[in-house]
């Protein structure tokens, strides 16, 4: 029976148990800082894992650069939450589920300690974890009519103004109607993943991860009434902006995507994969956000 304290769905991890899964290494970031904590850990992955490959190219479609991907049952994503970011688009429309390792600071995503690994991946290899399916977003640029670029995300998508930093105007349709005009420094449509990073600092909700649902959230709103608001995933949000600064763009998960010309419409629907994450009995939501966040509680109680 699940605890109350975790409540989780029953194992579903494709992989046999009765024989190692077969793994590939996904590492981003300064090899020569990586690679000596790679080898630390190499010995206990190979133990419990067929290693098929480790990939440090943050650049290449993954599925068509390493083909050892599609004959993998699970990645090994070694970094923080920008190297799980940069794997979910990197594996594009082939999702692996993924066991991240936390060497980078924060670590929502990639929440597994290295000191914890010898001690968790015998769980994961003898069936005692589950695979959590998150929303991911497919992000289309339309001009005039036509879609000229398009990538998916997990995170969030943000239309910020740039220089001359004066206001910026965004129109935002969902579902073909027109919600509002904001008047802010940008906008951001954001995922559950996505709403502890940067809608988290613009004012924005925390949504439980496996929830269905986008936040959209303003940044710096010119009129205080200008609220976060949650609505579900199966919804078409639209941002335009009629009249963008000389650098007005659309930058997903971190990464500047599009230049804006006016008028341009960045549209952003629910996509058909989800980005697959691993996780074992003992991890708790709120346990992550309690110490990812410092929640620290009442002082008179600690």
């Amino acid at each position: 029976m699940n605890s109350p304290t975790n409540p989780l769905p029953p194992f579903n991890a494709p992989w046999d148990r009765s024989g190692k899964p077969r793994a590939i290494v996904l590492a981003y970031g300064d090899r020569q800082r990586i690679m000596p904590q790679w080898h630390q850990l190499e010995p206990t992955a190979a133990e419990y894992l067929e290693l098929l490959g480790i990939c440090f190219d943050s650049t290449s479609n993954l599925p068509d650069a390493y083909p050892s991907v599609r004959e993998a049952d699970l990645a090994i994503v070694l970094g923080g939450d920008g190297s799980m970011l940069r794997a979910a688009r990197q594996m594009g429309e082939e999702q692996l589920p993924v066991l991240g390792v936390n060497l980078g600071r924060l670590g929502f995503l990639a929440d597994v300690s290295p000191q914890d690994l010898p001690r968790l991946l015998p769980e994961v290899c003898s069936g005692n974890c589950w695979v959590l399916d998150h929303l991911m977003f497919q992000c289309q640029l339309v001009r005039d009519g036509v879609v000229v670029e398009q990538t998916l995300g997990l995170n969030e998508v943000i239309v910020v103004g740039g220089p001359p930093y004066s206001m910026l105007y965004v129109d935002l349709y969902i579902d073909g109607e027109h919600v509002t005009t904001y008047s802010c420094d940008g906008l951001i449509v954001s995922t559950p993943v996505g709403s502890t990073a940067h809608s988290l600092s613009a004012g924005g909700p925390i949504l439980r991860k496996s929830l269905q649902a986008f936040v959209i959230s303003p940044v710096s709103p010119h009129t205080l009434t200008m609220r976060p608001v949650v609505d579900t995933a199966d919804r078409h949000y639209e941002m335009v902006v009629a009249e963008p600064h000389g650098s007005t763009a659309a930058v997903v998960d971190g990464q500047m995507i599009y230049q804006l010309q006016p008028n341009d419409r960045v549209s952003v629907r629910r996509a058909e994969p989800t980005f697959r994450v691993i996780q074992v009995a003992g991890q708790s939501y709120y346990q992550t956000l309690r110490e990812k966040l410092g929640w620290g509680g009442n002082l008179r109680n600690r």
